[in-house]
């Protein structure tokens, strides 16, 4: 008898993420099945009143889920992985890794983000893998200036770019932290020295190497 497919259930806050999620599936993690729910308005609803405000709406949506979950809103990630114990499945922020790999290269730390309302929760999310770790950090944020309206408006590649300069002027980190899955197309365009680390690709990961092999 042929074993069920692995499978991963994502929770996005834009559609666009659903293609991203599904090639580093086909590149990496061949046989696994993916369910992809998008729910935009989680996002515009933190952003207006604050991450934890979302909690019963992301509930409803992650209610009866049979596997694992990855939430690759970095806004609304700490508010998913606070309800694994209710939803009886594990919870994992798509940011999680990348933290723990930042805080492994260096104590200066800087968090790029298009969006104000991920600056917070990933610094946190530093931090807290700092304690872990063991290993003294200095967590600074930057916002990149019209990167956000520029993703909105559909020109992912006009984000990409604005992200990429304002990496590329940093000269006083370890490392960078592009905060964002939506920011992950950036990592290819800059020139620093400087490490940068993205998410989704680590995230993904993260989320299915204890599963059962399909």
């Amino acid at each position: 008898m042929t074993p069920p497919a692995r499978g991963l259930t994502l929770l996005h806050t834009s559609p666009v993420h659903v293609p991203v999620f599904d090639a580093l599936r086909d590149r990496h993690h061949p046989g696994v099945v993916l369910r992809h729910l998008v729910a935009a308005e989680l996002l515009e609803r933190a952003r207006e009143l604050g991450p934890e405000s979302q909690a019963p709406a992301v509930r409803e949506l992650l209610a009866g889920s049979e596997g694992p979950v990855l939430v690759t809103c970095s806004t609304i990630g700490a508010v998913g992985e606070s309800l694994a114990r209710e939803l009886g499945v594990p919870v994992l922020r798509v940011d999680r890794p990348l933290a723990a790999d930042a805080v492994r290269s260096g104590p200066r730390i800087l968090v790029l983000a298009t969006v104000e309302s991920t600056l917070a929760p990933t610094a946190e999310l530093l931090e807290e893998e700092a304690g872990e770790a063991g290993r003294p950090v200095s967590v600074r944020t930057r916002l990149v200036d019209g990167a956000w309206d520029r993703f909105a408006a559909g020109d992912a590649a006009g984000c990409h770019g604005l992200v990429a300069a304002a990496a590329d002027a940093v000269t006083d980190a370890d490392v960078i932290v592009l905060a964002q899955v939506s920011m992950a197309g950036a990592q290819d365009l800059v020139t620093t020295a400087v490490p940068v680390l993205s998410s989704p690709a680590s995230g993904l990961a993260a989320a299915l190497e204890n599963q059962p092999s399909g």
